[in-house]
């Protein structure tokens, strides 16, 4: 006869995602502050890490381990040196999303070029491969507007999107792409609306780049927008002039 019995002296594990474990790697806010300077997209030593958080590197070295075996950070070493990044869009995309839900707090702003650096952050910035700031919400709602993008269970593009896309030239960014969604959306932590990610998002960044309606700070996240392509912006959607500058006035925190 069959018996429905639990065997005490064989293990039995089964596995849940530890969200607690995540929280931790980035409660401590040297860690926090690694993350966010990686969102550029780029690969840092942690030489360079450890003169931007303004900490010693063998502390460094010991977050940096902590990120790198949570999966956080990925590393290659070239000799003696050692080159961390981020370990792909998608955590990228994660923690822009857990900027955008995390509480402010205040810093003190100690020059003019401090604060216009601020303002100008918040305009326009990277997130790893795609555009963030105001203006990056600004393209992702009116590409809703003009229904190049529809909301359905999350935005797709639409047939007119990709009509659009290819009068730019800018090459088929379909789902078929491996590992990668077609189009997402990241919780901006600047205004606290969505800008555009995945592939698309991505493409759209490249596309501005190259034809330098867009140039990147080389020191910085920051991007500024060219003459070139205020006009592109303008006339290829209608983009709004207090959409391409920073604000005269610091942004206010938001709730």
């Amino acid at each position: 006869m069959y018996m429905n019995r639990w065997d005490a002296d064989q293990e039995k594990l089964a596995e849940t995602p530890d969200l607690a474990a995540l929280a931790a790697l980035l409660a401590d806010r040297t860690r926090a502050a690694i993350c966010m300077a990686l969102l550029d997209g780029g690969t840092w030593t942690a030489g360079e890490l450890a003169e931007y958080a303004a900490v010693a590197p063998s502390t460094t070295t010991e977050h940096l381990n902590l990120l790198v075996a949570g999966g956080l950070l990925a590393e290659e070493r070239q000799g003696r040196r050692r080159y961390v990044r981020l370990a792909g869009p998608d955590t990228a995309e994660t923690l822009e999303n857990l900027a955008g839900l995390a509480p402010y707090r205040p810093v003190p702003i100690r020059s003019l070029a401090e604060a216009n650096q601020r303002r100008a952050l918040h305009h326009a910035r990277t997130c790893y491969d795609h555009i963030a700031g105001a203006l990056g919400c600004a393209l992702a709602e009116v590409m809703t507007e003009r229904g190049l993008l529809a909301r359905e269970y999350g935005l797709v593009l639409t047939a007119a999107g990709a009509h659009w896309l290819a009068a730019l030239g800018i090459p088929d960014t379909g789902p078929s792409l491996a590992h990668r969604a077609h189009v997402r959306t990241c919780l901006d932590w600047t205004v606290r609306r969505p800008h555009l990610s995945g592939a698309l998002g991505a493409a759209l960044y490249r596309h501005a780049l190259e034809r330098r309606w867009i140039v990147k700070s080389p020191t910085t996240r920051i991007l500024s927008v060219t003459e070139t392509g205020r006009t592109a912006f303008r006339d290829r959607l209608g983009l709004p002039d207090e959409a391409l500058s920073p604000s005269l006035t610091f942004p206010a925190p938001r709730g």
